[in-house]
């Protein structure tokens, strides 16, 4: 299992995890209790229920970089560009926008 702490400027937005069953986002209970928060996608509306997909959602892939940027990521790194969540994980630390994703170490 792999997760990531999401991000919207400087507030914890919600987590998302990588597990057997596919992928899930969850909204931060805070973050939702705040008095005007942000969706961080049109896709991904404000929901108290976490949202599920056997792929990764559109939205967090569109993050991660194409083209020679992208070869540049899984040489240095060593990541297979079908290892979608590796590849978030890696590049999107400090992305163009207000998303952005923090890898959390998760102990299973």
């Amino acid at each position: 299992m792999r997760a990531a702490k999401i991000f919207f400027g400087d507030d914890l937005a919600g987590r998302l995890v990588e597990d057997e069953e596919g992928y899930s986002f969850t909204y931060d209970a805070d973050y939702l209790k705040r008095s005007n928060p942000n969706p961080i996608s049109f896709t991904l509306p404000l929901s108290d229920r976490p949202y599920k997909s056997q792929v990764l959602f559109p939205f967090f892939d569109g993050l991660i970089p194409e083209g020679w940027l992208l070869e540049i990521a899984e040489q240095n790194w060593k990541l297979d560009d079908r290892d979608r969540m590796g590849l978030l994980l890696a590049c999107c630390k400090d992305c163009i926008g207000a998303v952005s994703v923090v890898e959390e170490k998760v102990t299973e």
